[in-house]
């Protein structure tokens, strides 16, 4: 068949500057200008529609909206409605239709079946071979090398890469990034600034924590230094040693793919630190209350002030008095070691 057979077949003059290579080409424009069609069945089913170009076999062969680009044999092949879609690649965009002239537009998929499934969406961006052909209806998407999650749908998500082992950016590293958040990452790559949620919302079986963490009273700190394929600064480093904390609780760790330990949660012992310090914290208000009963029975009144030395640390300074006029009086850094000198003097 003839391309652009059809050309200003209504005769309004208004389907101007439209080029058309390959049997059946832009057969049944009417009205459309400013649009490129070179292929066999290319911009096929056009009547009205502007400033679209086609390139290769069936490429937007059934589209009839504005504005939309293709490169590749079945790109937007069965696009109808939406505008300023992009397609390069063997069925890139193959499927997209569209639901309205409302839906369907400015998505861009580049490498051979991007987004080949997707039928209707908006704004969204697959770059690669396969790149986002998992997905059916989604908008506002980002997928680079990566073919999508394993569902036909999904919305305001980035996707990049897909079976990598190591990622390299630049213009992090030695950044600030003030007020900012730490990212985390899980072990299906997602990235996020909450790890783990504390809200009581996402939890269950909550308790008090008692002498669970009196695990890391057996940890042992150590100082060491990364080997140097690791670390080529090779600077002095401060922490445990996962294999040992593993013998203590295998909770505390945590393992690579492989199964092997790799690190420390350092965010868990840190809240065992807390509990800890926190019982400890009440045995010495509870030592310090025997105390002042002991020496008030004893016939003695007890005080306790702060104050900042001469080097700017802070020291505890108790006092004791008896209605004979004896006086003692301790300092110390410790609040408690203070009132035990006071205590022993007595």
């Amino acid at each position: 068949m003839i391309a652009l057979l059809d050309n200003d077949m209504t005769g309004a003059g208004l389907a101007n500057n439209n080029t058309a290579v390959g049997a059946s080409a832009m057969v049944d424009n009417t009205d459309g200008a400013g649009n490129t069609a070179v292929g066999t069945q290319a911009l096929f089913s056009n009547t009205q529609s502007d400033n679209n170009t086609a390139v290769g076999l069936n490429a937007l062969m059934t589209n009839i909206s504005a504005g939309n680009s293709a490169l590749g044999r079945g790109a937007l092949q069965s696009k109808q409605l939406g505008s300023l879609n992009t397609a390069m690649g063997t069925n890139a965009l193959f499927s997209l239709t569209g639901v309205s002239t409302m839906h369907s537009n400015n998505n861009t998929a580049v490498g051979a079946f991007a987004l080949t499934n997707l039928t209707a969406g908006d704004a969204n961006t697959a770059v690669g071979i396969t790149a986002g052909t998992t997905l059916v209806t989604c908008d506002r998407n980002l997928y680079i090398a990566n073919q999508g999650p394993n569902a036909s749908s999904e919305s305001d998500t980035i996707r990049i890469g897909n079976g990598q082992t190591a990622t390299f950016i630049a213009g992090i590293s030695g950044q600030e990034a003030n007020a900012g958040d730490p990212v985390f990452i899980t072990t299906s790559g997602k990235l996020g600034t909450v790890n783990p949620p504390s809200s009581a919302r996402f939890k269950e079986e909550i308790k008090p924590m008692n002498q669970a963490s009196e695990a890391i009273l057996a940890l042992k700190p150590v100082t060491f230094r990364y080997k140097k394929e690791f670390d080529p600064t090779h600077i002095p480093q401060f922490g445990l040693v996962a294999e040992e904390v593993e013998k203590v609780n295998p909770d505390l760790v945590k393992r690579d793919r492989e199964g092997k330990v790799q690190t420390v949660r350092y965010d868990a012992v840190n809240a065992m630190l807390l509990n800890e310090f926190l019982k400890e914290h009440r045995e010495v208000q509870e030592l310090w209350e025997i105390i002042a009963d002991n020496l008030s029975e004893a016939g003695w009144s007890l005080g306790c002030v702060s104050a900042v030395d001469s080097e700017g640390r802070t020291i505890w300074i108790t006092g004791a008095h008896c209605g004979d006029g004896n006086r003692f009086i301790a300092c110390a850094d410790q609040k408690l070691t203070a009132f035990c000198g006071t205590s022993r003097e007595l």
